[in-house]
């Protein structure tokens, strides 16, 4: 199913109460733990509800957990209970080991969200018995052992990626390519908060191959951002329909969560509400 929202690069997401009234009436039967029980001499008690997802945010490159901020406080007003994981970046082994451990935290069923290259973490982490669903943003979707710098050379070069500078082993992005190509349509104050924040990534992070591919097996979903100056729309569209994932298509830059937070939290809640 896709779904396609209207707004531009740069606008800001209404209000988040639209979302929450929304979403409320599906998070209560979600989240109900009593169990009707059956009046005597019944043959049998009443079906219980499904248990309530939990959901564990991935961040990418140049960036940290804090990154999620607008997204954690509307999941939390709906109910949901979330964590965000610090991703190292010092390779995908590390990254994957620090979002596992998060994993392995979750009560019950989880879904969990990778955005650009966290979309390699999920595809890795994603096998994990807690994990019933993912949601990927912006993200990169390896096939396990897939080349995927290859696979990126066959789309549009983004611009972002002539500023990325590596000193010592580690890279980050130039503020001009931050502010114009990776941060575009996020508020000047706030992108540069980000931009002092960035993580740095280390040299060999994007070619390292994945050896599983969790979104083969689990359901997904996966957001195009059409204004995309870090990862090309064309090659958004592309994985996504590989992946056969339900889409949601949103005119933004490559950082939606923070341009569009009440339509990301409406396509994770979406994952949550899932059968």
């Amino acid at each position: 199913m896709k779904h396609t929202d209207a707004h531009h690069p740069g606008q800001s997401d209404p209000a988040p109460a639209r979302l929450t009234r929304r979403s409320f009436a599906g998070l209560a039967a979600l989240g109900a733990t009593g169990l009707a029980l059956a009046s005597p001499g019944s043959a049998s008690a009443a079906a219980a509800p499904a248990p309530r997802r939990s959901v564990v945010l991935v961040h990418g490159a140049y960036a940290d957990g804090s990154c999620w901020a607008d997204v954690i406080g509307r999941l939390q007003a709906a109910g949901v209970e979330v964590a965000s994981v610090q991703n190292p970046l010092t390779s995908l082994a590390d990254d994957v080991a620090a979002t596992r451990r998060e994993l392995d935290l979750q009560p019950g069923r989880t879904v969990l969200v990778g955005h650009s290259y966290g979309g390699s973490v999920i595809s890795e982490a994603g096998v994990h018995p807690a994990v019933d669903s993912l949601v990927y943003l912006s993200a990169r979707a390896p096939l396990a052992g897939e080349d995927y710098p290859a696979l990126t050379a066959k789309f549009p070069t983004a611009p972002a990626s002539s500023g990325l500078v590596f000193r010592n082993g580690f890279g980050q992005l130039t503020e001009n390519a931050f502010m114009n190509d990776f941060a575009n349509g996020v508020p000047t104050a706030k992108a540069k908060v980000l931009y002092a924040a960035q993580g740095r990534v280390a040299q060999d992070l994007f070619s390292t191959k994945t050896t599983a591919a969790a979104w083969e097996s689990k359901p997904s979903s996966y957001v195009i951002t059409t204004a995309d100056r870090t990862t090309a729309p064309e090659l958004q569209r592309f994985v996504a329909a590989r992946m056969k994932a339900r889409t949601t298509v949103i005119a933004s830059g490559h950082l939606s969560f923070l341009t569009h937070p009440d339509t990301v939290t409406r396509v994770i809640l979406d994952a949550v509400h899932r059968p």
